[in-house]
C-alpha cells in the first residue's frame, strides 16, 4: 500500500484464505490531462503493503486540516481515518480495525497544494468480513471522495483511475510530495496466495481535488 510504504505481517491485510477473491470488477486507467503522471516501480513487502518513502517528511501539518473520515456515497464507503506513521519493520502502519482507514502522516495531508496524501486500508479482516476500503472494486471514473477534517472545510475530490498492480510494481508516484494534489487509496488485490503470504496484488484508486485546495 503507498507511498510506499510496506505494510507489517501484524497488520496484514485479509488473511482469511474464504477471501482469495473479491467480485470481479474491471479495472480502469482514465489517461486525461489531470491524471498523475506514470512512475518507475517501487518495490512493496510481500503482505500486499505499500512501503513509504525511507525518510518521512518533516513539514507540519495543520491540526486543523488533519483527516478525521473518508466518503464515497455512490459505493457506500464511510470509514473513520486514523493518522499513522511506519511500523517497526518499516512497512505501512495500518488500522487494525478494518473499518478504518490510515493516513500516511509523513505524506502531504489532503487539501495540500502538492504531492500525494496517501490513504490505506483493508480488504476484509482475519475473520473474513470485508474492511472498508473492500468497496474501492467499486468505484468507477468520476466517482466523487469527499475527506472531512478536523477544523477545517472538507476537500472534494473526482475519482480518475483505478488499477490492479503488482506488489513489485506500485508506482513510486504514489508517495510523491511535490507533484499536482492527488488522493491515493490503496488496498490489496486478489490473487491470495497463502503459501506466499497473502493477496499478492495492489488495487491502487486515485482521486484529483474538485474544488481549492488550502
Amino acid at each position: 500500500m503507498t507511498v510506499l510504504l510496506a505494510v507489517s505481517g501484524a497488520t496484514v491485510l485479509a488473511l482469511a484464505p474464504s477471501r482469495e477473491s473479491l467480485p470481479p470488477t474491471a479495472d480502469f486507467d482514465a489517461r486525461t490531462a489531470a491524471s498523475p503522471p506514470a512512475a518507475p516501480p517501487a518495490r512493496a513487502e510481500d503482505t500486499g503493503s505499500p512501503t513509504p518513502p525511507t525518510t518521512p517528511s518533516a513539514s507540519p501539518v495543520s491540526p486543523a486540516a488533519v483527516p478525521t473520515r473518508l466518503d464515497i456515497e455512490r459505493v457506500g464507503l464511510r470509514a473513520a481515518i486514523e493518522p499513522r506513521g511506519v511500523a517497526p519493520d518499516g512497512s505501512a502502519d495500518i488500522p487494525e480495525d478494518p473499518e478504518k482507514v490510515g493516513w500516511y502522516r509523513f505524506g502531504p495531508a489532503p487539501g495540500e497544494p502538492s504531492g500525494s496524501a496517501v490513504m490505506v486500508g483493508h480488504v476484509d479482516s482475519r475473520t473474513g468480513d470485508l474492511g472498508a476500503f473492500a468497496a474501492l472494486f467499486d468505484v468507477r471514473a468520476g466517482d466523487e471522495v469527499t475527506v472531512r477534517r478536523a477544523a477545517a472545510p472538507p476537500v472534494a475530490y473526482r475519482v480518475v483511475a483505478r488499477a490492479r498492480v503488482d506488489k513489485e510494481r506500485l508506482p513510486a508516484s504514489a508517495f510523491a510530495r511535490t507533484s499536482r494534489p492527488v488522493l491515493t487509496m490503496i488496498t490489496c488485490a486478489p490473487p491470495f496466495d497463502t503459501e506466499r503470504g497473502g493477496y499478492q496484488r495492489n488495487l491502487v484508486v486515485t482521486a484529483i481535488p474538485v474544488s481549492p485546495t488550502g
